[in-house]
């Protein structure tokens, strides 16, 4: 039986609207927007797209999973996040902040594509600024099609989070390239 059976684990992620460029920094998260969220829930056992207009609808979700899991979405999905929702969504939630543990053990921040691609054999299918400039294009030509390819692109950043998770979960570690290329391990415990 799976360490986390009977839980609702909500794997989660987001894409913004505007770079850190765009709002004058790193501090100004709140002002990036958000084009597309996705989340999984395994109590659900489905994935669930939330648009700029149904972020009230992700919160309630957040809120009432037993565990967030998510990577880097406590010091950047959350404060994104805030301006929409109630602003105390860090201490209403149940979280595992993947990348953050890791930078705990490891000193560094680990990128999720090194980890998945070591653990997993699969990385990421684009990067954030592909996102930014789908967005740029939605506003542009209104096409749901790009809106649909933002949408995917997030579907599939959840589905590698949630791969990993399960992956740590079984075996315990954590496979990352070091900066010389190296394959390396690094234990965790997020059962």
């Amino acid at each position: 039986m799976s360490p986390v059976a009977g839980k609702n684990i909500v794997y989660f992620d987001l894409e913004t609207q505007r770079s850190f460029g765009d709002v004058g920094g790193f501090a100004n998260k709140g002002k990036m927007g958000i084009s597309i969220a996705v989340t999984y829930s395994t109590a659900r056992g489905t994935y669930e797209i939330y648009r700029e207009s149904e972020l009230d609808k992700l919160g309630e979700e957040l809120c009432r999973a037993d565990l967030v899991v998510g990577w880097n979405h406590m010091q950047f999905d959350y404060p994104v996040l805030q301006p929409y929702i109630f602003p105390t969504l860090a201490e209403q939630t149940i979280n595992l902040d993947m990348m953050l543990d890791l930078e705990q053990k490891l000193g560094f921040r680990l990128k999720l594509d090194s980890a998945a691609s070591a653990s997993l054999g699969v990385g990421k299918t684009a990067d954030g600024l592909d996102a930014l400039k789908w967005w740029q294009e939605y506003k542009k030509t209104n096409d749901f099609g790009v809106l649909r390819k933002i949408a995917e692109y997030c579907a599939y950043d959840v589905k590698v989070t949630k791969c990993v998770h399960e992956y740590a979960l079984e075996h315990g570690h954590l496979k990352y390239e070091d900066r010389g290329g190296h394959l390396q391990e690094v234990a965790v415990d997020w059962k």
